[in-house]
């Protein structure tokens, strides 16, 4: 494959451009498992959130707060650098960067669904208790299902925030296209200086990033629409 690029791009370009896309991947897998496990903590922060016991909202809310208030950057350096040398371990830099973004993602993630079940109007449980519904059964068919409608198009949105997230992790040795980029544009190799290999990276990023971007707002078009609909033919 990467002698197909350089009979296409030659040489650097075709190799530079080859190793750039190859890393790309491992962009993408630390997005998605800070996206999967970011999306399993904020839920069941935010259901802790949400729950009628004072203790498990203080704790809740305490914890997005801390996360939300320290900045990735710093997570990275305090998971991959910090406790290193503070507890004489290794870390991987897999482990303390899927580990720093799944943890920044939570809080984010939990703030955004609390907001959208906080959102829905008291009328619907009203509603629900009104035709003999049990609180739970108010909450999973009534307000979960209007919440989603509400959450999908910024959880989404905020996929594309994880994407650009993890061009940070190169400062704690993590590889990946920001890694590798910068590699490139350090070197002595002619033809790779910083103004040719961050616009080739900034390309790959937006190639990323735009289709999500652009899903998110058609999402929230869509979604946005059919809730006033649904808001006009209740009224």
């Amino acid at each position: 494959m990467k002698d197909l690029f350089v009979d296409i791009l030659g040489k650097p370009f075709g190799i530079v451009l080859f190793q750039l896309l190859d890393a790309t991947q491992f962009t993408i897998y630390l997005s998605l498992i800070a996206f999967v496990g970011g999306g399993i903590i904020g839920l069941l922060v935010t259901s802790a959130r949400m729950a009628p016991a004072k203790s498990l909202q203080r704790i809740s809310t305490a914890y997005t707060w801390l996360f939300q208030s320290v900045p990735l950057l710093m997570l990275l350096f305090l998971l991959g650098l910090g406790m290193p040398r503070l507890f004489a371990i290794n870390v991987d830099p897999w482990v303390a960067a899927s580990l720093a973004l799944t943890l920044y993602t939570s809080a984010y993630l939990s703030e955004v669904w609390r907001g959208a079940l906080v959102a829905i109007p008291h009328g619907q449980a009203e509603g629900g208790k009104a035709l003999g519904l049990t609180m739970p059964q108010i909450f999973l068919l009534i307000i979960v299902p209007q919440a989603f409608r509400l959450a999908i198009a910024p959880t989404v949105g905020f996929l594309v925030q994880i994407i650009k997230g993890t061009s940070l992790a190169y400062i704690i040795g993590f590889h990946d296209l920001m890694s590798i980029g910068k590699r490139w544009a350090n070197s002595p190799v002619p033809g790779t200086q910083p103004f040719v290999i961050f616009p080739m990276m900034a390309m790959i990023y937006f190639a990323l990033c735009f289709p999500l971007s652009v899903w998110s707002r058609r999402l929230e078009k869509r979604l946005g629409s059919s809730s006033a609909k649904g808001g006009a033919h209740a009224a």
